[in-house]
């Protein structure tokens, strides 16, 4: 890309990675920046980041343009992304879906109580350097399908596609029905409901950070294939078109309330986003929320409460003329970029807070089911 030419990608991620976004935003405009803090002392040692960020690290000449992962310690990441075993009776077995978009992995569980009768399916979308593995891990989502019986599917972003396995929620072409990625996601989603004995009323879709921007596409794109979406720190469609818009959307949301739109219909939607997420600022909840609502009517009641692990948390819910929630939003209050609820077995979880997985799939199963 001729841009790198011009801006100086590495300064812009160093100063990102140490918090200083307003300079980081400075130099993506081409604009000079006082003071940079040396990269290395005098006597030649490097100089950690201030604030390295969880998730989500913004693109460099290094990675291509792709979303990349702070350092992290070899040991302790092969302990968190082993294969899931999955219990005597189920199976937790990979599968490879392809169209004119190109080719995608995926890992499907079938949980041991299938007996033939048609399943509840929910797609999980798994965040930046993470793999179906560790996503299932974190979640624990394989266990409650276990408990409740229904399929659980988690597509595989390759390095291929970004250096970092982050989906592409921030380019233009990977936000619309049948192009890009969604078209991969949708694709592998219906290739299951096709092989699979699936409630075709009862799918649903999930993801974190990365994955929960690129569900919230899904949900805008294919409103026919999917009766929900959870969107566990992640960004609303349409949130950024390039990795420019894509900085000022991780700071401070989407630059114009007007690409928060894509379509009129409501979305029942939950949002979980810890209120100190320095990596997906917390207002991409509530535009992930605005974006489900669309012009819709609802009555909203707020409450508060406390996990058994002292997260404390507000929950909002929207209700239609019926009285039925069809909107949810959880603000995880002291949380940063982390799956609320999940294990320390797979990575970028706060085993502390509420259970996400649980929640989300309550709100899921609450949800009517519709024909078609």
């Amino acid at each position: 890309m001729t841009v790198f030419a011009k801006i100086d990608m590495n300064e812009a991620t160093r100063l990102t990675r140490e918090g200083r976004l307003n300079e980081a935003m400075a130099v993506l405009r081409g604009e000079a920046v006082a003071s940079p803090r040396p990269s290395a002392t005098s006597d030649g040692e490097r100089l950690e980041p201030a604030a390295p960020f969880l998730d989500m690290v913004p693109p460099s000449l290094e990675t291509g343009g792709a979303w990349s992962s702070p350092r992290t310690e070899p040991a302790a990441r092969s302990k968190r992304t082993g294969s899931a075993a999955a219990p005597a009776g189920a199976a937790f077995e990979e599968h490879t879906y392809s169209n004119d978009a190109g080719s995608r992995a995926y890992k499907l569980y079938v949980p041991s109580g299938s007996d033939g009768r048609p399943l509840p399916l929910v797609v999980m979308l798994h965040g930046c350097t993470q793999s179906p593995d560790d996503f299932a891990a974190g979640t624990r989502m394989n266990d409650l399908a276990e408990e409740q019986s229904f399929l659980v599917a988690y597509p595989a972003q390759p390095q291929s596609a970004n250096m970092s396995k982050c989906w592409n929620w921030y380019n233009a072409g990977d936000q619309q029905r049948d192009r890009g990625e969604p078209s991969l996601i949708a694709g592998i989603t219906r290739r299951i409901m096709s092989d699979f004995p699936v409630d075709a009323g009862r799918v649903y879709i999930a993801g974190l950070s990365a994955g929960g921007a690129a569900a919230a596409i899904l949900g805008s794109t294919y409103p026919d294939l999917y009766s929900a979406i959870g969107v566990h720190s992640g960004l609303a469609c349409g949130a950024a078109l390039d990795m420019t818009s894509a900085f000022t959307a991780m700071r401070q949301g989407a630059p114009a309330e007007g690409k928060l739109n894509p379509t009129a219909a409501l979305i029942p939607t939950i949002v979980f986003h810890g209120d100190r997420d320095a990596t997906v600022s917390p207002v991409n909840g509530d535009q992930v929320i605005a974006q489900s609502k669309a012009a819709a009517k609802l009555r909203m009641t707020v409450s508060r409460g406390e996990a058994p692990g002292g997260i404390r948390f507000t929950r909002t819910v929207q209700t239609d003329e019926q009285g039925h929630p069809v909107l949810e939003h959880w603000v995880l209050h002291g949380v940063g970029h982390a799956w609320s609820g999940g294990s320390t077995a797979g990575s970028y979880t706060e085993p502390r807070g509420p259970d996400a997985t649980r929640e989300m799939m309550r709100f899921f199963l609450d949800q009517p089911v519709v024909s078609r």
